[in-house]
């Protein structure tokens, strides 16, 4: 029996999981860490943070699995996207991680498709610069901490870090570097004129692998602290929203996920590069070789959410640890109390700027309809429908593309609400599904070891061996009519609140 470790560097904490080849979850841990806003929308981390919360959740899914390190076959990794590690000669971090859903540089942004024009930006990387980049991050450091810059010797994501530290190998994947506007998505390579348009040196890039290829093995001191051989396999893996798509099985065109995890993401895999001509949708190499992936990215999905419970829900969070339940049970649970449409409240979900299907760092959440009716319940079940209107957008978008789903996978820890999942399908008119695997991206991560490893012959094998449908939700009919035209409303608000928003940030 082969077993096999993803691990999963996300925003609130390490994650790491231990699987067999059936498929089956034997541990799980995660290990948590702090995030840093030093400024009104700025996020960073301290990437020895990660490596301090990894080895951690590592060598815990080791010991309560029972499972000999010597027993494990490979390593997968994955995790946030887009953040930028600086290292110096040394492999020293200069500074902390910038993330991201980080939203300094506006300027930035402007200025690299001022520069390349926005066609040509669309050319060489099939993307729009957005701040959550890596490449504007790079840039915003030169211009403001050019001491820092002065020192850099290479660039690595998150993930890529945890690699460096694991194995000493400078390396990332296709589909996490996709995501760095530095990267020739079709070409599936680093792209030359972006690093000379911008005056990046080309050496600072890890090398770029597909995700299922071997980027090294354990160190000798990593292996010791973890508990692992020397020499382990670390593959190339993913990142996250790519991983968390081989991890619910979608690695065939035609199918579509939406995920309620801190961001939203809605993600459907393509056997060609799809690029939307205006750049709404990030186009980026799938996890799976030979493939590629369009995806709408929302910033605060579940995050709006946990916004809500951290600011005004401290009653539910007392009642669900006298029940010994997650406080998002008791919210949704008061929230199903309320009609399909809040009784006319609305919930714009913009708390950290948005991606999809409005670029705009300056957009802000906020309620709109409030009257003395409404009580929390109504502003929970708002959260939950606006978030999910958010999603529409994204699929709209999608679907624009000649992507024509027949269901929607959702996944995810928002996606473990019934009520969600129902609002889900009565907003999209499409059943949503839930499958087997409820780990997300790091059960991504640990197939794609497996593959690497010769577990499964490729991609496709290993998720069908381990993955299977196990609810579908279908749209009630009562319920159509109503959330369409809501949803009309919905789209009609940033538009007429942009001029607000825009004043409200200076």
């Amino acid at each position: 029996m082969a077993y096999l470790l993803g691990l999963d560097i996300g925003t609130s904490g390490a994650k790491a999981l231990l699987i067999d080849e059936t498929g089956r979850v034997l541990a799980a841990a995660t290990t948590e860490y702090p995030l840093h806003t030093p400024r009104p929308f700025w996020s960073e981390q301290d990437p020895d943070d990660w490596w301090t919360a990894s080895v951690q959740s590592l060598s815990l899914v080791l010991s309560q699995s029972g499972v000999r390190g010597g027993d494990v076959a490979g390593i997968g990794l994955t995790g946030q996207m887009h953040g930028l590690v600086l290292l110096d000669q040394h492999g020293a971090a200069l500074r902390p991680a910038i993330l991201w859903n980080d939203q300094r540089t506006e300027a930035e942004c402007a200025e690299i498709t001022n520069r390349l024009g926005f066609a040509r930006l669309l050319e060489l990387t099939g993307n729009a610069v957005l701040p959550g980049f890596t490449a504007p991050k790079i840039l915003w450091v030169r211009r403001h901490e050019p001491q820092v810059y002065a020192q850099v010797a290479r660039f690595l994501l998150p993930k890529d870090y945890l690699r460096f530290r694991l194995t000493g190998e400078l390396a990332s994947d296709v589909s996490d570097a996709s995501g760095t506007s530095l990267f020739d998505v079709r070409q599936r390579t680093w792209s030359r004129e972006m690093f000379e348009a911008l005056q990046i040196p080309r050496d600072w890039a890890p090398r770029c692998i597909e995700s299922s290829e071997i980027s090294g093995g354990l160190t000798n001191e990593a292996a010791t602290m973890i508990g692992l051989p020397a020499g382990l396999p670390v593959v190339g893996g993913a990142g996250d929203q790519a991983a968390q798509a081989i991890g619910t099985g979608l690695v065939a065109a035609g199918l579509v996920s939406a995920t309620l995890g801190t961001s939203g993401v809605v993600f459907a895999p393509t056997a060609r590069p799809v690029i939307e001509p205006q750049g709404r949708l990030h186009a980026f190499c799938h996890a799976a070789p030979g493939m590629w992936h369009v995806m709408g990215v929302m910033l605060a999905a579940g995050g709006s959410l946990r916004w809500l419970r951290d600011r005004l829900c401290q009653p539910e969070i007392e009642e669900a640890k006298r029940l010994g339940v997650d406080p998002y049970e008791v919210m949704t649970r008061d929230a199903a109390t309320v009609p399909p449409g809040a009784e006319g409240l609305l919930f714009l979900p913009y708390l950290s700027g948005e991606r999809t299907p409005h670029p705009d760092p300056h957009a802000r959440g906020c309620f709109v309809g409030l009257t003395m009716r409404h009580t929390k319940a109504h502003l929970t079940r708002a959260v939950l429908e606006g978030v999910t209107f958010g999603l529409r957008d994204c699929l709209a978008l999608v679907q624009a593309q000649g992507i024509q789903p027949t269901e929607v996978r959702a996944s995810g820890g928002g996606a473990r609400s019934a009520l969600w999942r129902q609002i889900m399908a009565d907003v999209f008119g499409l059943p949503v599904a839930t499958v087997s695997s409820t780990e997300g991206a790091a059960f991504g991560a640990a197939l794609l070891a497996g593959v690497g490893v010769g577990v499964w012959r490729d991609v496709a094998a290993a998720c069908a061996q381990t993955i299977k449908v196990t609810d579908r939700v279908t749209p009630r009919e009562e319920n159509l009519e109503r959330y369409a035209r809501l949803y009309r409303l919905y789209r009609e608000l940033y538009p007429a609140l942009k001029p607000t928003f825009d004043e409200l940030s200076s």
